[in-house]
């Protein structure tokens, strides 16, 4: 006898009679599955930081691609099918342009954010589609200061001082929510995010797989570079 989910699983339309969307619900293990990633605000921007999860000595940690640049001032870090983010990511990019050719103005942070939701959205309401198994981390600085949203397969949004998506989300939150605190340095930002990553990755942190974007008031969302990497992780966890 097949389990009673099974007549409402099949399809992104159909609500089970308790009301859940099984095929969402599938959608954010897919993210929980994923790798790890942090973003947390400082004084004047935003810090994301993601473990790559290098899983053979063979692979080219370069082509590991989960921290991405939308606009100048918009970053974005990603957890679960990053595939699926890509596509996400190409949308974003083209209505930050769309919006500054049209406006001759920098997209709000908030507002592209609710255009990708809704855009996440639509790929649960309608049949033959599935929902997308990614979930954004989304971090930028315009006229309202520095802003961190969290995206979900659903569309859903949240606003965040600090956050964090995939397998280690649950140690990572719990570190920001007895450590972190309002206004820190970027220094102290990325100090603080590494250590929550060390902490959701239970002190499996691979210095070769960590990735950091920073985001300013005055400079644009950026990509540190490998060494300045290191040099980070070896002062937060020593290199462990």
């Amino acid at each position: 006898m097949q389990p009673a989910n099974m007549a409402y699983d099949r399809a992104i339309t159909v609500f089970s009679p308790d009301g859940r969307l099984f095929q969402v619900e599938y959608a954010r293990e897919a993210v929980k599955r994923g790798t790890t990633t942090v973003g947390l605000k400082f004084k004047d921007g935003v810090v994301l930081i993601i473990d790559k999860r290098i899983t053979s000595r063979l692979i080219e940690p370069s082509s590991i691609e989960k921290i991405f640049v939308i606009d100048d001032h918009i970053g974005c870090a990603t957890s679960g099918l990053v595939a699926d983010a890509r596509s996400l990511i190409d949308r974003a990019r083209l209505d930050a342009q769309i919006n500054e050719i049209t406006y001759d103005e920098k997209i709000q942070i908030k507002t592209l954010v609710k255009r990708i939701c809704d855009f996440k959205q639509t790929y649960t309401q309608y049949g033959g589609v599935r929902p997308f198994g990614t979930a954004l981390l989304i971090a930028g600085v315009d006229e309202t200061g520095p802003r961190l949203f969290s995206t979900d397969p659903s569309g859903a949004l949240m606003e965040y001082k600090a956050s964090s998506e995939g397998s280690g989300r649950s140690g990572a939150m719990a570190y920001f929510e007895e450590n972190y605190k309002e206004n820190i340095s970027s220094e102290e930002a990325v100090d603080m995010g590494i250590k929550a990553l060390h902490k959701g990755t239970e002190g499996k942190l691979n210095p070769d797989a960590i990735e950091i974007g920073i985001v300013k008031k005055d400079v644009s969302f950026h990509i540190l570079s490998p060494e300045e990497t290191k040099t980070y992780v070896t002062k937060a966890i020593g290199g462990k």
